[in-house]
């Protein structure tokens, strides 16, 4: 467990079941993600009673976003798509609206760093966030991440299609 001010990262637990079918069947979620059909909660829990495989082995892992002030879960850290070859990580981070605008996100993505770069030893962190998530955008820019680029029409939304930005923070010394 990783635990920086009042927030702590911790691995996926069984009592997690009911919070993760809650957000990963959030069909407003569904644009921003590669999920188009609603999660069982028998599919959930085969993949927490997973979710014990080494990043090395399954080239993925979750991690829970704790408040510890209240004591309750707020989000996840997903890291995905490693490619232990090329140093490189995505990064999927989603903060519960009910717990926005409180430096929960700012907070989690520090912590990660600290693990994907000191531990893991990677070179670079990256992540996809579309043109219209104003919120993230400004998170990543203020964290010094580099806009490094423009996926046009990447993702279809209810609106049609929208532009994704690719952020990557690249390892310093």
């Amino acid at each position: 467990m990783f635990t920086k001010n009042h927030i702590s990262l911790r691995a996926v637990e069984p009592d997690d079941l009911e919070i993760l079918y809650q957000w990963e069947n959030d069909t407003h979620l569904w644009e921003v993600g590669n999920t188009r059909i609603p999660l069982s909660k028998f599919a959930l829990k085969q993949y927490i009673a997973e979710s014990y495989v080494d990043i090395y082995e399954s080239k993925q892992l979750r991690l829970m976003i704790m408040d510890t002030c209240v004591n309750q879960t707020v989000g996840t850290v997903d890291l995905f798509d490693f490619d232990p070859h090329h140093s490189r990580i995505a990064l999927g981070l989603y903060v519960s609206p009910l717990h926005q605008g409180k430096g929960i996100a700012k907070t989690s993505l520090s912590m990660i760093e600290e693990y994907v770069f000191s531990f893991l030893k990677i070179n670079q962190l990256y992540c996809h966030i579309s043109a219209s998530n104003t919120a993230s955008r400004s998170l990543f820019e203020q964290l010094d991440y580099l806009q490094s680029g423009l996926l046009h029409s990447w993702i279809k939304t209810v609106n049609g299609y929208e532009d994704i930005i690719v952020f990557q923070r690249i390892k310093t010394n």
